[in-house]
């Protein structure tokens, strides 16, 4: 069997900030940008990856989402708990460097964690909380 990832999907309460966060900051090439009757869906993702993307949604598109379940994610998101992404690269400490120099909201610094994996992690414009993980 030959399955691969083509894409994950993490919600946007601003779609400029998220652009701007994913295409500037992160260095993700724009690959769809659709908007809706006042909603956007940004797709995005590793220039040397063209089958793998994040697109960035509203959370409350979809159409069986009730008012409290609304509410609910607007909660979560402003508390960062709604949604999360991992990603790795090969230089932790200058990815750090980076995104702590851009005003990106630092949750952790550059940590060997005791299951074996160092990392950092941040939060998006969304509150989305992406953790970076060292390759090795």
């Amino acid at each position: 069997m030959d399955i691969t990832i083509h894409a994950t999907f993490l919600p946007h309460n601003d779609p400029d900030a998220s652009l701007s966060f994913y295409r500037d900051t992160l260095g993700f090439e724009v690959r769809n940008d659709v908007g809706n009757g006042g909603m956007r869906w940004i797709t995005v993702g590793p220039a040397d990856q063209p089958g793998t993307s994040i697109v960035l949604e509203p959370p409350t598109a979809g159409p069986g989402i009730t008012d409290d379940e609304r509410r609910t994610i607007a909660e979560m998101m402003a508390k960062g708990t709604y949604a999360r992404i991992i990603l790795a690269t090969t230089d932790l400490d200058g990815t750090f460097a980076r995104l702590q120099a851009s005003g990106t909201e630092v949750v952790q610094e550059p940590t060997e964690q005791p299951y074996g994996v160092r990392d950092c992690a941040f939060r998006d414009p969304s509150g989305n909380l992406i953790r970076i993980n060292e390759l090795r």
